[in-house]
């Protein structure tokens, strides 16, 4: 059911279907994902009849989470997430849990703490029947003074995410180890991923056997945010970083979300593939995670 859902709703969302990597946007009367704002960010629920992603305005000044649900055989009309729509503040990379009870996201509204500077942290809301509950900011120790970013989930229901500092600009990936219904102190991941001079929004496979990070400064004349793939070694540790090539990567480096379908069949990833310099949310079959995989000689 899972796999027949996100297909119906790729043969739906797809545009020129005869050019990869496929642009996700709907057609008919909904327009889904267009070129009328941003797009980034996806999360689709574990039974694969929910989809969350991410529209913003091209300053950033607004950001929101819009979802759809599939309902009566088809894709419902898109509409604001109930805990997005305070446009006082900004909404964006949501993430499901891995059994769909928790969608956790980013946001920069007050978290009650320190209502003085509007710094991000990762927040969640609860599934209540067929409604989300009120949302609640997961305070230390993923939180902090600095900022949060992009959770991820691993099979146990570890996290990772980006955090920066207060009043640093450059990211880290950290994980948190999830055990006894609680989130543990956050430990600073390698320097395989851990690269390059600033990193941002890894994705992690649910078996840890690869994480996807958007990094800049790794390559040698290669600007801005390109994504690379690291893969976990059978003897421990990690392979290099990879580039994932120009599917992914475009000039001048602008991609920085990246996720997987709950069944792992597909990618979905942010670029600025068009002229207005939007970026939008493109999709490809996951097989092409196996063959850069084979591109390890290290």
């Amino acid at each position: 059911m899972v796999r027949y859902l996100i297909t119906a709703l790729l043969c739906l969302f797809s545009l020129d279907i005869n050019e990869k990597p496929y642009i996700l946007l709907l057609g008919g009367d909904h327009g889904f994902i267009s070129d009328t704002l941003p797009s980034r960010d996806v999360a689709i629920s574990p039974a694969g009849d929910e989809i969350y992603y991410c529209v913003y305005t091209p300053d950033y000044s607004y950001s929101a989470i819009l979802y759809t649900k599939f309902e009566n055989g088809k894709w419902a009309k898109p509409d604001t997430a109930p805990f997005s729509k305070d446009s006082r503040y900004k909404f964006t990379e949501p993430a499901f849990n891995n059994d769909g009870s928790i969608l956790y996201f980013s946001s920069n509204k007050p978290s009650g703490r320190s209502d003085k500077k509007l710094n991000n942290d990762i927040w969640a809301v609860k599934r209540e029947e067929d409604e989300w509950g009120d949302p609640y900011n997961i305070g230390p120790p993923v939180n902090t003074d600095g900022g949060e970013y992009f959770p991820s989930f691993t099979s146990d229901g570890s996290m990772y995410f980006t955090r920066n500092t207060a009043n640093e600009v450059t990211s880290y990936v950290y994980k948190s180890a999830y055990t006894e219904g609680i989130f543990n102190e956050p430990v600073l991941l390698p320097d395989e991923i851990n690269c390059g001079t600033n990193r941002y929004n890894a994705f992690v496979a649910p078996d840890e056997s690869f994480v996807v990070v958007p990094a800049e400064g790794v390559e040698k004349n290669v600007y801005g945010a390109n994504y690379y793939i690291v893969f976990r070694r059978k003897e421990g540790g990690w392979t290099l970083p990879v580039n994932m090539g120009p599917k992914f990567n475009t000039s001048p480096g602008r991609g920085w979300s990246f996720s997987m379908s709950p069944d792992m069949k597909y990618v979905f990833f942010m670029a600025t593939k068009k002229e207005n310099g939007f970026s939008h949310i493109y999709w490809l079959e996951s097989d092409i995670i196996d063959a850069l995989k084979d591109q390890i000689t290290d």
